[in-house]
């Protein structure tokens, strides 16, 4: 799964990698958790524009905003039918950028895990594949949410973890986001692990378990 992930690239920068209209104003941030409001990109008449929602996907249809738990990942292999996020994946689909992603790598003889930090040797922003949602209150207020899809590990993940999110290439941004695009079978081309060589991991400090830690100290390599 992909839990935790950090964006600290300055809006110019986000905004010229996704050929997008300027970014919000952003705090760095090096530990971003479930729940919180995250930027995405979408497609508006065909131009990518920036939105912001709160991470955990809120279906259409559900009565409340809690729906029991925070529907942070998709898996790649069920995403197309599971009714929370079937609707979102014909119709509403998105980029979500991130400078890097954590994962959390089991102990030998322990309880405790190791978190390592994942980037693209490039160091440029990847683009997470994801679906957002838009769901009415019962007083009639409207929040955004969304979603990250995660597939089966590379070979430079396997060690840490078997689940990877989906890192979409530039090529296939287009594709992704187009509205027109509604064939399941098709978007499933893209709902494959990232190549390894092409990227990075080192292990990080403990101090991302702490939801409230949000420095650069949480991306620095550890012994």
């Amino acid at each position: 799964m992909c839990s935790r992930f950090a964006l600290y690239s300055d809006p110019s920068k986000l905004a010229h990698r996704f050929s997008a209209e300027a970014a919000p104003s952003l705090i760095p941030q090096f530990n971003v958790s479930p729940t919180q409001t995250i930027l995405l990109v979408r497609e508006e008449n065909d131009r990518r524009r920036f939105a912001q929602a709160r991470w955990g996907l809120v279906p259409r249809w559900a009565k409340e905003k809690d729906i029991g738990y925070p529907a942070i990942n998709a898996r790649a292999e069920t995403v197309a039918n599971k009714a929370i996020f079937r609707d979102a994946y014909r119709r509403r689909r998105c980029l979500i950028p991130a400078d890097g992603f954590y994962a959390w790598q089991a102990v030998p003889d322990s309880k405790a895990k190791q978190p390592w930090f994942i980037v693209l040797r490039s160091r440029l922003p990847m683009a997470l594949a994801g679906l957002w949602e838009q769901w009415r209150s019962p007083k009639g207020e409207l929040m955004k949410s969304c979603a990250i899809i995660v597939a089966a590990a590379n070979e430079l993940m396997r060690p840490i973890q078997n689940q990877m999110p989906v890192i979409l290439a530039a090529e296939h941004w287009n594709d992704w986001l187009g509205l027109a695009t509604h064939d399941a079978k098709f978007l499933q081309i893209f709902l494959k692990s990232y190549p390894d060589d092409d990227m990075s991991a080192w292990p990080v400090s403990t101090k991302v378990n702490n939801p409230q830690k949000d420095s650069e100290e949480c991306i620095e390599a550890v012994k």
